[in-house]
């Protein structure tokens, strides 16, 4: 058997020490598939005086991470210390000194794959990410490869487990927003502070990652319309369910004549959907191709040894094809670079048609769904549904819930402008979109 391939870790936190756990405790079945051994020499970490989750008594560790990137004896940059700014300088440096890189670095990917990718291309090495979407759910293979005979027509998916936890405790338990998420910081599914996962910003990450593998179009985060799930109640969980939808926070792409419409948003599934019974701090995708249907990835998200798979999955490719012709290898996003649809439209939120969950607080009087009534009428907006709900002791005003037909969004919004001006509504409509998934 060949020589081991050498690679470095930066970054030696959670998911590091489980890629070296990984790595020894499946030794002998990783040489086997991959040709030759597979062996961590040279690692980074804040201190090295700290305790370890793995075994570092066979590498070096350095709290200088440009020493790896530097060091002629590492053949592979694993790079997993997060951010953008340094990772980015870290990566750029590794493909200029020729060495292959992989990462679990989605925002890197998402803000600065293009760049990064056409670096790998001119220096004939590879960038493999498979860590960086849906922890150990193999989706971006299965997109890139498995699927490369279809045309991707659409994909959604729950790609952020903290924010699956959060809803699937408001729909269980009845919880409300705040104290779920402080259970979720408290178990470790949030950072202190959440705000990438709550508002969105972590799965805007992802679906821009597979938006570009299944569309062939160029890395572009800034195209996401992207909304968290802070504002949504518990009363907007329940009344979800006596419709027979549940809210789910889903990254949505669909391709279309009119261009790509990328989105990350609460959004209301049909219970029957397996998307919609896909609970707690799991992942699942999606794909929808014209030749193979739908199909659906179901697994881990996140965690030490489901990402450290991913990442060791990424390791076993790049060595198999280290000694191919980099002409010859799977393209990073999927499409060969010169092909890449870079004039292809990104669909602005606005321009979007799907069915609407729409709750009104209106006073409870003669008149005031006929105001409304005609308000979406005079824009085309079909009512597929509707309830009212009875006033608590001591209110005049009451819950009014709608479910309207598929509507392009720019004619709901003005519709929902006249709705709100009535003397009759006393607070802005809560507003959240419907997918089917058919």
């Amino acid at each position: 058997m060949l020589e081991p391939i050498r690679i470095g870790v930066l970054g030696l936190g959670t998911v590091g020490g489980g890629v070296a756990n990984v790595l020894l405790r499946n030794a002998e079945e990783i040489a086997r598939r991959a040709g030759r051994g597979i062996e961590v020499i040279q690692a980074s970490v804040r201190d090295v005086h700290k305790d370890r989750s793995c075994d570092t008594s066979q590498m070096q560790l350095t709290e200088q991470p440009m020493q790896i990137v530097n060091n002629p004896d590492v053949d592979i940059v694993v790079e997993l210390i997060g951010g953008t700014s340094r990772a980015r300088e870290l990566v750029l440096k590794a493909i200029q000194n020729g060495k292959h890189v992989v990462t679990a670095n989605k925002a890197l990917i998402a803000l600065h794959g293009n760049e990064i990718f056409d670096a790998a291309q001119q220096n004939g090495v590879m960038v493999a990410f498979e860590a960086a979407v849906a922890g150990g759910i193999p989706i971006i293979k299965a997109i890139r490869e498995g699927l490369t005979g279809n045309s991707i027509d659409w994909l959604c998916g729950i790609i952020n487990g903290t924010t699956n936890f959060i809803l699937t405790e408001m729909r269980d338990k009845g919880r409300d927003f705040a104290d779920v998420l402080a259970e979720a910081q408290a178990l470790g599914y949030a950072e202190a502070d959440p705000t990438f996962d709550i508002e969105g910003i972590d799965a805007a990450h992802k679906l821009t990652i597979l938006a570009a593998i299944a569309f062939g179009v160029p890395l572009n985060f800034d195209a996401v319309y992207t909304e968290g799930i802070t504002k949504i109640e518990g009363k907007d969980v329940s009344y979800a369910e006596q419709f027979g939808y549940r809210i789910k926070h889903l990254g949505f792409a669909r391709r279309s004549d009119h261009g790509v419409e990328l989105r990350v948003h609460p959004t209301m599934v049909p219970e029957g959907r397996l998307l919609a019974n896909v609970d707690g701090v799991m992942n699942a995708v999606l794909v929808h191709g014209d030749a193979v249907g739908p199909t659906l990835y179901y697994g881990a998200g996140a965690g030490a040894d489901p990402t450290a798979s991913a990442v060791v999955a990424d390791l076993v490719d790049v060595v198999r094809s280290m000694t191919a012709d980099p002409e010859n290898r799977v393209p990073h996003l999927a499409f060969q670079a010169d092909s890449i649809a870079t004039q292809m439209p990104m669909l602005k939120i606005f321009e979007v048609e799907t069915a609407y969950y729409l709750r009104l607080r209106a006073e409870d009087k003669a008149g005031v769904l006929a105001d409304i009534s005609a308000i979406l009428g005079a824009a085309n907006i079909s009512i597929e549904a509707m309830t009212q709900k009875e006033p608590a002791e001591g209110e005049t005003s009451v819950d009014l819930i709608l479910i309207t037909q598929a509507v392009q969004e720019i004619h709901l919004d003005d519709a929902l402008r006249q709705i709100e001006a009535l003397p009759e509504i006393s607070n802005n409509v809560v507003k959240i979109r419907i997918e089917s998934l058919n």
